[in-house]
């Protein structure tokens, strides 16, 4: 009887751990090597889309995801100034039977600690930086910074917009600032001093726009994320300080709801906003990319995690039964059915337009991973 397949994952990050996941699921052997030392509860907000919740619940994790999440009425888009309503996206319950799936606010931190719970820890290899690929007659070999190596049956790139296996395996284009900036934080909502906010609102500026939405389900927790130009900042980390002072002489003149939110933030997160292009080619032999190392995303339609679980799911389906000899067409499958639609998010997100007027948005949340037509 043919073992099962070995799969190595680089990038233990949300598309990788779901990576994992779903192709346990299948029987696929799995180990997930990553170049940080531990996980770490990055301050960020995250909105899980109905099409990404599909993907969440197969892999048992729909309860989890409900009980620390929260639920919002609604994505709602409104005037920076006047507060006039421009698009109110309902969600809850409507939504829910409509799209076959909740819409749920976030920590970022939350959801990729529920993906690496249906992951085993035997599984994850944490400081292992990538190095080297190889393809060698037994498979992928991959050498890693701290002079070890293995060797695989098939190999995924999950390790985002700095993908080292890309870097690799292809010439990359090279990042294009958009001169634009992001502040980003959560913070206690106890410091808003009984001031009450709405569930989830993009306020839309001239030239800049705020998101602020709850993370919890008690609305213990508030998030917020920006976007303004800044032409002459380029540091594009998530661990970098920004000066709080300036979000609030950003945003002054906005709603007075806006006013509080930021009058209450006690510190931020500061990140320059670049753009890549989606890559021609996301596989070569028995390696693939998925995620942000081959469609990465601007954060406009809060659908990059998305994209990287869906991923996930028809990945799984593309090398469910498949042997060694059948991975490298089964990697070429995947990225024929994908393209099309990543391609069509990522330019969705580009413009920054998103529920920004009255949208019918069942392209995107209605999708499902698990369901959809493979090409053939």
């Amino acid at each position: 009887m043919a073992r099962p397949l070995w799969v190595a994952i680089v990038g233990a990050g949300m598309g990788g751990l779901a990576t994992a996941a779903a192709l346990r699921r299948i029987g696929i052997n799995v180990t997930v090597y990553e170049q940080a030392s531990q996980f770490a509860r990055i301050g960020a907000g995250i909105q899980i889309g109905c099409n990404a919740m599909k993907v969440l619940r197969l892999l048992g994790l729909e309860a989890r995801m409900r009980g620390q999440s929260f639920y919002p009425r609604s994505w709602n888009n409104r005037d920076w100034r006047t507060g006039d309503v421009k698009f109110d996206m309902i969600f809850g319950e409507s939504a829910e039977q409509k799209f076959g799936a909740p819409y749920l606010l976030a920590h970022r931190g939350d959801l990729h600690a529920a993906l690496a719970s249906v992951v085993p820890d035997e599984c994850v290899r944490l400081n292992h930086k990538l190095v080297g690929l190889d393809e060698t007659g037994e498979g992928v070999r991959l050498t890693f910074a701290d002079g070890t190596s293995t060797v695989a049956d098939a190999v995924v790139g999950a390790d985002g917009v700095h993908s080292v296996v890309r870097d690799i395996l292809f010439d990359t284009a090279p990042v294009r600032f958009t001169g634009r900036i992001a502040y980003r934080t959560t913070y206690p909502a106890a410091l808003l001093g009984g001031n009450r906010i709405d569930d989830c609102t993009k306020w839309w500026g001239e030239d800049r726009h705020i998101v602020i939405y709850y993370v919890k389900p008690d609305r213990s927790e508030v998030y917020l994320v920006t976007s303004q130009p800044e032409p002459d900042f380029r540091i594009e980390s998530w661990s970098a300080k920004g000066d709080v002072r300036d979000l609030r002489a950003s945003f002054a003149g906005f709603h007075p709801q806006v006013g509080q939110v930021l009058d209450a933030c006690p510190d931020v997160h500061k990140w320059a906003i670049m753009d890549r292009d989606a890559l021609d080619r996301w596989a070569d032999g028995k390696v693939t990319l998925l995620g942000d190392a081959c469609h990465p995303m601007t954060p406009y339609m809060a659908q990059g995690a998305a994209m990287a679980i869906e991923d996930a799911a028809v990945l799984s389906r593309c090398l469910d039964g498949v042997d060694r000899d059948g991975v490298a067409d089964a990697f070429r499958r995947f990225e024929a059915t994908r393209k099309q639609r990543t391609a069509r998010v990522q330019e969705t997100s580009r413009a920054n337009i998103w529920l920004k007027e009255r949208t019918d948005a069942s392209w995107v949340y209605g999708y499902d991973a698990w369901t959809v037509s493979l090409a053939a």
